[in-house]
């Protein structure tokens, strides 16, 4: 198949550097990519003929639904986009969802039915990419992650076959999908179960003077509190448009109980240099993160750092975690509570890694020209090996890293050969890898 072939048989656009709308059709939330093509697809059918382009050309696939992946940024291939297969369609606690639909429309339409799925922060984060790279939501330790509500997938294979894959039909590619991330196909159709909720309790507490004692408190708190309350702390520089410059605490009950949130978190409320910014009733869809497009000619800066899931929060790894922040002006620090439903999945169900982990760790230094020279960005690696040291696996999500060695954080050397297989079956020629990508293994 040629390009133009391509276009005769797609009921959506298909652009290259030849047309007018290259420069909108190029540019991803997170920047602007150069591939050969994209193709902005309107069915499924739309999505076989992009496959089979792909295939003739010896291109990568590249799968584009929110486009917060740095995936997108890397020359070459085929860029799917996905946006135009966004239908949400609610049959009792059945969600059916385009895989080119945001989170924040999930949210919105889920709200009128009186449900919800514990998904990302951020409103115009993709289904798709959230889902298939496991998915650490506002309420993870109620209902789990985004995959542990999946109960289905329509997916297009690098053959160009539909598949209908659950735990009854194809139950090694369903394993793969939830936390093995697009390295087996395009997603057309996520079913989840979605969950009642009324609303919940959004808090915010600011912290001032020194944060240790902070952590400490909330990792007590959290052993022991209700699965409605899913917590984050995060320090961050004012150079991030996405929170309040300095220390903070944002918490997420499920449910409008506004008197028991209140309960839960006041060992921290009653701490010195903690002061209560916000606690009161919202709907789901609010509460979620509102994030601005990349400008193509301010590029993001670079990010020495990583993520980790720790089994446990001891004090040194608290102490290594802000001591990290204080040695880097333009830094960030994050972390938000695991365990409850998280924890309930046994390791074997899904690849993601580290299902006995109590809290999720990132931190990192902003590789801003003038703020971090060689000497810098060293000593900030150092400092991050030292944290990851106390965790297990890393959450492909939350890295903005396209290194192909990344993958070998992310999974036990085990999960990754079941992976490796299963890859072999469905993508042997590996078009699906512009992502964190599992190679197909040896024949």
């Amino acid at each position: 198949m040629t390009l133009e072939q391509l276009r005769t048989e797609v009921s959506g656009a298909v652009v290259t550097a030849s047309d007018p709308e290259w420069d909108d059709a190029r540019r991803f939330h997170s920047g602007i990519g150069e591939p050969m093509a994209v193709v902005c697809v309107s069915s499924v059918d739309d999505v076989r003929a992009a496959i089979r382009l792909a295939r003739a050309e010896h291109q990568p696939v590249m799968v584009r639904g929110g486009g917060h992946s740095a995936w997108g940024g890397v020359p070459g291939g085929v860029t799917i986009d996905m946006s135009a297969l966004s239908s949400i369609t609610v049959e009792g606690d059945l969600v059916h969802i385009g895989g080119g639909a945001t989170w924040g429309a999930v949210a919105a339409e889920l709200a009128k039915h009186g449900l919800a799925i514990s998904s990302g922060d951020t409103a115009s984060v993709g289904v798709g990419g959230l889902t298939l790279g496991g998915g650490i939501g506002l309420m993870v330790r109620q209902w789990g992650l985004a995959v542990d509500q999946l109960v289905g997938a329509q997916l297009v294979t690098a053959a160009g076959d539909v598949v209908e894959v659950s735990a009854t039909s194809h139950p090694d590619l369903f394993w793969a999908l939830r936390g093995g991330g697009g390295n087996f196909g395009v997603v057309t159709r996520f079913d989840f179960r979605a969950h009642p909720l009324d609303g919940v309790v959004s808090a915010t507490l600011a912290i001032e003077g020194d944060p240790r004692p902070v952590p400490r408190v909330l990792r007590d708190v959290l052993a022991d509190a209700p699965r409605a309350l899913t917590v984050t702390y995060s320090d961050v520089p004012a150079m991030d448009p996405n929170a309040p410059a300095g220390a903070s605490i944002q918490a997420v009950w499920v449910g409008r109980d506004v008197d028991g949130a209140r309960a839960a978190l006041a060992p921290l409320i009653d701490l010195d240099g903690v002061t209560v910014a916000e606690l009161e009733a919202r709907d789901y869809p609010d509460i979620l993160m509102q994030m601005p497009a990349a400008e193509p000619d301010q590029p993001m800066p670079g990010f020495v750092g990583g993520n980790t899931l720790l089994r446990m929060l001891d004090d040194e790894a608290i102490d290594k975690l802000v001591s990290f922040r204080e040695a880097h002006p333009a830094s960030v620090v994050l972390l938000r509570s695991l365990g409850g439903a998280y924890g309930d999945v046994a390791q074997a169900d899904t690849p993601f890694p580290a299902r006995d982990a109590t809290w999720f760790a990132m931190a990192g230094a902003f590789d801003v020209p003038g703020m971090l020279d060689d000497a810098g960005r060293a000593a900030a690696q150092e400092a991050w090996d030292a944290i990851e040291s106390h965790g297990q696996g890393s959450y492909g999500n939350f890295t903005v890293s396209t290194d192909p060695a990344w993958v070998t954080r992310m999974y036990s050397p085990d999960t990754l050969a079941r992976l490796a297989a299963i890859k072999r079956e469905w993508d042997p020629q590996n078009i699906f890898c512009r992502t964190h990508n599992v190679v197909p293994a040896a024949a």
